[in-house]
């Protein structure tokens, strides 16, 4: 019998919960029926709980709720959370993975709560000295793992390194068939380029890839990271998080502009009909709910932040990610390629 992986969900954390983060369970059950070795805990108002469950069909016997009244509001900051948040759902579904041995943990509340709250309860691995924020982005052969998103606005040389063996055990967890390739985010491709930390990084990360942990293939531009020559895209917080909000704008202009262009008169709506499929795999592929998902790295147990404003499809992709993450052994595979890098470190090579 297949061991049970078992997900931690925050019911109520995000807009429109517990609705959406039931219904988006439910979707993820009804789209992946084969599964049989899950098992969802529930934090939230078992009473609430109780009475919404009764329309979802796909939820049946493979879950648990544990009954939590308090919730964490948006509007809170991390200090005002914690004086009162050791009860809440949020708070109650990271610390399932001590208590309860939870494989992985998921919410949409307040990512800077959650952030903190991981933090204080999973405490950061050996010689991590700071978690980052990794996300999927698609590219052109599959998908890409990039971090930091914003976790860290100042890293070193040291979390660059960590950050790129942590995305590719991250990357080797999802996609098991496929090898990480690590760029670091610059303003050019050559050696000479960009920053100091960003020059001293390059070398250091040219000799640890010989470890096997990945394949580093240097510097990438922005405009390129959707080609996937690189699969592991590596950079600080605040770069990271300004590209994301970039990304996320241009392939809503996109679609958006598109959707006018496509209905101002008369002959365009005409050739809607003509190019109906083409128009709906281009929604499809651009379609941000399916890469809904943020993934602390860093941490004893693994933390996923799904979107706030999402809806009950994208906090069911982010149920999966939470899946083959779990199946993955992303914790395994992090304390693996971290102790390459301390090996090095002890017999003084690095």
């Amino acid at each position: 019998m297949a061991e049970q992986v078992k997900i931690a969900i925050d019911l109520m954390g995000g807009e429109n919960s517990p609705n959406k983060t039931l219904e988006g369970a439910d979707l993820f059950l009804s789209r992946n029926k084969n599964i049989k070795d899950l098992k969802f805990y529930f934090f939230g108002d078992e009473n609430i709980i109780q009475e919404k469950l009764k329309k979802y069909k796909n939820l049946n016997n493979n879950y648990k709720i544990f009954n939590t009244e308090i919730i964490v509001s948006d509007e809170l900051s991390p200090i005002s959370a914690l004086k009162k948040g050791k009860d809440s759902s949020m708070w109650k579904s990271i610390q399932a993975q001590i208590d309860h041995k939870a494989d992985i943990t998921l919410s949409a509340g307040n990512t800077g709560v959650l952030l903190v709250m991981s933090k204080m309860i999973l405490k950061t691995l050996e010689n991590v000295d700071k978690p980052a924020l990794a996300g999927l982005w698609p590219n052109e052969k599959n998908m890409n793992v990039v971090l930091d998103l914003g976790a860290n606005i100042d890293c070193s040389e040291k979390n660059l390194i960590d950050f790129s063996e942590m995305g590719s055990a991250l990357f080797k967890s999802i996609f098991p068939d496929d090898t990480p390739k690590v760029s670091l985010l610059n303003i050019g491709l050559e050696e000479m380029k960009g920053t100091e930390l960003l020059k001293t990084t390059f070398l250091k990360l040219k000799e640890i890839s010989k470890l096997g942990d990945f394949k580093f293939n240097g510097y990438i531009e922005g405009n390129q990271i959707t080609k996937g020559e690189s699969n592991v895209i590596v950079t600080d917080g605040f770069t990271g998080n300004v590209a994301l909000k970039t990304a996320e704008g241009t392939a809503n202009f996109l679609t958006q502009t598109l959707k006018k262009s496509l209905s101002e008169n008369l002959l365009s709506k005409i050739s809607v009909i003509f190019s109906y499929f083409a128009m709906k795999k281009f929604k499809e592929r651009l379609d941000p709910r399916k890469y809904n998902g943020a993934i602390f790295l860093g941490l004893n147990g693994p933390v996923v932040k799904s979107h706030g404003g999402t809806d009950a499809l994208g906090f069911s992709y982010s149920i999966e990610l939470c899946y083959k993450i779990a199946k993955g052994k992303l914790i395994e595979k992090i304390k693996n390629n971290l102790g390459h890098i301390k090996s090095l470190n002890d017999k003084g090579q690095y």
